[in-house]
């Protein structure tokens, strides 16, 4: 099949994409040079590899704020990831920015995301002597850890959103930017509103000013940020002067609302003997892992190996795992 139906996709971005856009046709490229997809743009085809990669299945069963929650509606790190991409890609339509590269970003971001939510990422950090980052390990799980062991290949403009969507300096394009934005807009919203389904909080405790200046409802509250990023946008991607302050102030009030909250969080505790236990053991039993770390154990040492061997794990796969190795089973006649 020849080309011209990439082509014109790549010929529509440049006629009607805005001049701050990264084009497809003027990626910086693979790592490893590959023949274009006669049908889909670079972009495109990032997009389509981290749908179809084992870490992006897995974050169905990985926590975003409460632990293993029994009902059927909180959000997981997948719902966040699908979340943040819809968001980032209703932004990113409005500015003309490129939206394949957006929604690869938002989908790709939390890839190497621990289980148990941020409470697994510190405990691995506090774990490891190498240290730990989620967005770090996304862009591994990205280059080194699937298909494998050959990664996925992407680009790197895909890349560097993916490492830059949370903290340090801002992605080069637009789209990354985006993605950044768009991640903290995602989960502040659907925080409160898992948290009201948790009897943790009250709509009516958020304070009244920030519901009068972003809205009384989580549709209300994203309308009101999604529209001042659109509008206050252009060379880079910002929020406005007049809704900025209540976005962060409504992140400071979260914090102290629910991220600490003991109901919400009673049972963090646990996970850092959990994750240390797992770390420690796998750690002086390198050879207990499953093959394609064990390649990693030979590469790059056993705490490379168990740093992603843990990351990688869903939460109930972390449990059992646990349970298998330091639970002692009934003994049956």
């Amino acid at each position: 099949m020849d080309d011209a139906i990439r082509r014109r996709t790549e010929e529509m971005e440049e006629a009607t994409l805005s001049p701050y856009a990264a084009k497809s046709a003027g990626s910086r490229g693979r790592e490893r040079p590959e023949a274009p997809c006669a049908i889909r743009t670079a972009y495109q085809r990032d997009r389509d590899r981290i749908v179809h990669s084992k870490a992006f299945r897995r974050l169905k069963h990985k926590t975003q704020v409460f632990l293993s929650p029994e009902g059927d509606h909180y959000r997981t790190r997948l719902t966040h990831t699908l979340e943040v991409a819809q968001i980032a890609r209703t932004i990113a339509r409005a500015l003309r920015l490129n939206e394949d590269l957006t929604e690869a970003i938002a989908l790709g971001h939390d890839l190497g995301h621990t289980p148990f939510g941020h409470a697994g990422e510190r405990a691995l950090r506090d774990c490891s002597p190498l240290g730990f980052q989620h967005y770090d390990q996304s862009v591994r799980v990205c280059q080194r850890l699937e298909k494998d062991g050959q990664g996925l290949n992407l680009t790197a403009e895909v890349l560097d959103g993916i490492a830059r969507h949370t903290n340090g300096p801002q992605a080069y394009t637009l789209e990354g930017r985006i993605v950044r934005l768009s991640d903290r807009i995602a989960y502040i919203n659907h925080d409160i509103d898992d948290a009201v389904r948790a009897d943790v909080l009250a709509v009516e405790d958020i304070p009244a000013e920030l519901r009068r200046v972003l809205g009384n409802t989580k549709s209300q509250r994203i309308n009101t940020m999604v529209c001042s990023v659109i509008e206050n946008s252009e060379s880079d991607i910002v929020m406005g002067a007049d809704i900025e302050p209540a976005f962060q102030a409504l992140h400071e009030f979260l914090y102290q609302s629910v991220y600490y909250n003991p109901k919400a969080k009673g049972e963090e505790s646990k996970v850092g003997g959990l994750i240390r236990g797992l770390y420690e053991y796998f750690t002086a039993h390198p050879d207990r892992m499953p093959a394609e770390y064990g390649r990693i154990w030979q590469e790059e040492g056993a705490d490379r190996a168990a740093l992603d061997y843990i990351a990688g794990m869903t939460d109930p796969y972390a449990v059992q795992t646990y349970t298998d190795i330091f639970i002692p089973k009934r003994w049956e006649i």
